[in-house]
């Protein structure tokens, strides 16, 4: 192994004892007293409510996609009333979670990591630790904490209209009640199905802030790590959004099946 080659693999060992140390801190701050509530629903009004908007949208659009791609498919082998059932497991179990993290991880990762990076360029996280306040606690823990929360209640609305989005396609072409198509669609799901999908949402949100705070927390100085720190952020969150899910998967499998 070449020099080069030695460098660069002590660098991501030295990451990783860093993320480390950063998670040992913040699991350290998070039970501490004087918890900032009031940053804690302001966070989690920007990362909830400001991502609704573009996480229902594409929710829809992709669940109305789905819905007009699967359908010629089913006909073909006369399984049409089969729709209401896949798009349901598809999007609950998969789909939904996975693309409402990575719409996040996009939106809310990048966010907090040039947030969180622009304070520690302008020596704002130094200028806080001299005043006697505690950045860890109230800019990291609240956001960890609010991204976490926020995360599976976005994918739960997300699921719902990417339902919506399957329902109307269904309707384009054919004529199917609301009630009949939720009713099929909620008969297709049992417990087994919701529980694990439900968990891999807030393993999703934890590392979505985790990343984005650790990211943005830890750049170095110079306006040209705000974006280092918000692109590496994403790149990052994403790559474990589907490291996760393929654990959950597995996990899942194995104690059911």
């Amino acid at each position: 192994m070449n020099d080069e080659a030695l460098s660069g693999w002590r660098s991501r060992l030295a990451e990783k004892g860093e993320q480390v140390a950063f998670l040992k801190d913040f699991l350290k701050n998070l039970f501490r007293g004087g918890f900032e509530w009031s940053e804690f629903i302001r966070q989690c009004y920007e990362i909830g409510y400001k991502s609704f908007t573009l996480v229902g949208t594409t929710a829809f659009i992709m669940g109305l996609v789905m819905a007009m791609q699967l359908r010629p498919t089913l006909i073909s082998f006369g399984a049409e009333s089969m729709l209401p059932k896949s798009l349901a497991v598809s999007i609950i179990k998969e789909i939904g979670p996975v693309i409402t993290a990575i719409i996040c991880a996009g939106k809310i990762a990048s966010g907090i990591g040039a947030e969180l990076g622009s304070m520690k360029v302008t020596e704002q996280i130094d200028a806080m630790e001299v005043s006697g306040a505690n950045p860890m606690q109230f800019l990291v823990v609240t956001r960890i904490l609010a991204t976490t929360a926020m995360v599976p209640l976005l994918t739960l609305l997300g699921d719902v209209l990417g339902l919506l989005g399957g329902f109307l396609a269904i309707n384009i072409n054919g004529s199917v009640s609301l009630l009949l198509y939720f009713n099929k669609c909620i008969a297709s799901l049992g417990f087994s199905d919701l529980l694990p999908a439900f968990i891999k949402t807030i393993f999703f949100g934890f590392v979505i802030g985790f990343i984005g705070c650790y990211k943005g927390y830890n750049s170095n100085k110079g306006t040209e790590s705000v974006g280092i720190a918000a692109n590496s952020a994403v790149v990052v969150a994403s790559l474990w959004i589907f490291v996760i899910d393929a654990i959950v998967v597995q996990v899942s499998n194995t104690l059911i099946y």
